[in-house]
């Protein structure tokens, strides 16, 4: 019993604490909000910062691999189609002026032209060359042209061919060694007024010393005029010979037959 007394005196006290407190101070004020919650809150906007936007980088265009392989062989057919122009251009050239050298060096005067016209009229005539005599004087060649000489000394066996009536030695000479397949060297000499031969079978005048060179005879004899202006007959024999001794070694007596004339 006591102890409840206690706990109705303290809750007591309490309350006159309280309307006291309610007495002398009034009601309790209530807070308002400063913001004014009737306006319409304003949209934040946030502030961007444009950043320069960097050019894109272009890369150069490539081509696929197959492509690219593709190109570079067309480029280099080209190159190579004109090296190879240039090339067969240079050889025309130089076959055109060697053709050109060679036609000069046969060019004969008019008159001469006119003397060995070609007629219609064929016959047959026998052509040789040999170099017999140099199977005898084989030191006096150079060593590099030893295989030039055949064994027999027979370069063109004896063998009968077609001639045409106005056609000289040297006409007939020159037709057979080229339709052989036989090198031959010739230039027109005004002073004697004819073609002299150089070389035949790449054998050349002075090849075996000063006195050795190319003569010919016609049925045994050696004239002594060009062969371009003895003019063939019908069954003449004619043969081509290398000298090593200004004829002697042929039996052409030069220094003979000159006193007897």
């Amino acid at each position: 019993m006591g102890k409840h007394k206690g706990k109705f005196i303290a809750v007591a006290a309490v309350l006159l604490i309280l309307a006291g407190a309610w007495f002398w101070g009034g009601p309790a004020e209530i807070v308002q909000p400063t913001a004014d919650i009737t306006q319409p809150i304003t949209e934040i906007t946030p502030t961007v910062v444009e950043q320069p936007i960097p050019s894109p980088t272009v890369a150069p265009a490539t081509l696929p691999a197959e492509s690219a392989e593709e190109t570079t062989k067309v480029i280099e057919a080209e190159d190579e189609d004109e090296e190879i122009e240039e090339i067969e251009a240079a050889i025309d050239t130089e076959e055109a002026k060697q053709q050109e050298d060679y036609i000069a060096s046969q060019a004969q005067p008019e008159e001469q032209v006119e003397e060995q016209a070609i007629a219609s009229d064929s016959f047959f005539v026998t052509i040789s060359v040999r170099v017999n005599t140099l199977l005898y004087n084989i030191d006096l060649l150079h060593r590099d042209k030893h295989e030039l000489v055949p064994d027999g000394g027979w370069i063109f066996y004896p063998t009968q061919v077609e001639a045409f009536d106005g056609e000289s030695v040297f006409n007939v000479l020159q037709r057979e060694m080229r339709r052989h397949g036989i090198h031959m060297a010739s230039r027109w000499t005004p002073i004697f007024n004819s073609a002299y031969v150089e070389a035949i079978n790449n054998l050349y005048e002075f090849d075996a010393g000063p006195l050795s060179g190319w003569m010919y005879s016609v049925n045994s004899v050696f004239p002594n005029y060009g062969s371009s202006r003895y003019i063939l007959s019908n069954g003449d024999v004619v043969e081509w010979l290398f000298t090593v001794d200004l004829g002697r070694d042929l039996g052409a007596d030069w220094e003979g037959r000159q006193e007897d004339e």
